[in-house]
């Protein structure tokens, strides 16, 4: 396993990340453990997850079983010093993840002192290598929207320096190492970038959006900012939602599967998905290889990706996951993907 600087942080992560959002809800505790056990026994050493997990699919009957999981690993296996991991503060853009303790998901510093002492409690650890705002406080184009009709009141949005200030506290008190975003814009990475350099703050490290075949979005203007800036990429759905291994095409819906238990993934449900997927998944059987390899291995490949994060439900999706480190897409493989590409360019954003 080769192992990749996360941003200026000086930490060194698995081009791998283990994504957890599954847990407690489609994979059980012992499941969640032997996935654990399997991944850093590879060199994995990188792991996600989030306060809001799981969502397949969001349950407040399962709400935090994620993080617990993990927790519960960890405290059983006595190898805190051996991972990178990394969890998620909500933003505003779901049902409240705090209520029960008089918050909200606003990304002031009240929820975010609230969130992040919660997640060490349950992850039963002192620090949080990444912590990662899940969602931007204002509206966004974002979830395959695109575009803003309008800006919000900023009476309702908590500025990113508030954010930004709270987050460099936790810092300074130990409780996090380092922060990052997700689902962010290049607008929002600036500004984070700003406020940092102009206030001494600690400086973003890294960015966790969406990245895959379907979904070439980042590459626009974002991509810039992790070659230039060092704010690495974390892609997020390399699978786009298990549409590009191909199990749904046909119309398709495996008994068990995402789509079959998680009804509220709806952005690869876009008319011209099915026929990108089937030509991707066509490449991948031309060149002898495993459709969710080929999607897999291009991501690795990409050189503003930093990790590339992966879930599973069984420990034979992991081994297939964890082994697309091992292949390199051949010339002629990656033109063709290209062809696809200027034809159908992202048909799912």
């Amino acid at each position: 396993m080769e192992y990749r600087a996360l941003g200026r942080t000086g930490l060194d992560v698995s081009p791998i990340c283990l994504g957890t959002m599954t847990w407690g809800s489609q994979n059980s505790e012992a499941e969640a453990h032997a996935q654990l056990d399997y991944a850093i026994g590879e060199g994995v050493n990188f792991i996600d997850t989030a306060e809001a997990y799981p969502v397949t699919p969001v349950s407040h009957d399962t709400q935090f079983l994620t993080e617990t999981y993990i927790g519960n690993w960890i405290a059983a296996r006595g190898k805190r010093d051996d991972i990178i991991l990394a969890t998620k503060v909500a933003g505003p853009s779901r049902d409240p993840v705090r209520k029960f303790r008089g918050g909200d998901n606003r990304l002031d510093r009240r929820n975010i002192e609230l969130a992040v002492e919660d997640s060490l409690r349950r992850l039963r650890t002192d620090y949080i290598d990444l912590y990662q705002v899940h969602w931007p406080d204002r509206p966004v184009p974002s979830f395959g929207g695109r575009g803003l009709s309008q800006l919000a009141d900023t009476a309702d949005t908590v500025p990113i320096e508030e954010t930004l200030g709270a987050l460099a506290d936790l810092v300074s008190a130990g409780k996090i190492r380092h922060f990052g975003v997700s689902n962010e814009t290049p607008w929002g990475v600036s500004e984070y970038l700003r406020l940092s350099r102009d206030n001494g703050l600690p400086r973003v490290a890294s960015i966790q959006n969406a990245y895959n075949l379907l979904n070439r979005t980042f590459e626009y203007g974002l991509s810039e900012f992790a070659l230039r800036e060092q704010v690495s990429l974390l892609a997020y759905s390399p699978l786009a939602g298990g549409n590009l291994t191909g199990k749904y095409l046909g119309g398709q819906i495996p008994a068990g599967s995402r789509r079959d238990v998680a009804h509220q993934f709806r952005r690869y449900d876009l008319p011209g998905q099915p026929l990108a997927s089937a030509r991707y998944v066509a490449i991948a059987h031309a060149y002898g290889l495993d459709p969710a390899t080929l999607a897999l291995a291009y991501v690795n490949s990409r050189p503003f990706v930093t990790s590339n994060i992966i879930g599973a439900t069984s420990l034979e999706q992991l081994k297939v996951d964890i082994d697309s480190v091992r292949v390199t897409l051949s010339n002629e493989a990656l033109a063709a993907i290209e062809a696809v590409h200027r034809d159908m360019p992202d048909p799912c954003p």
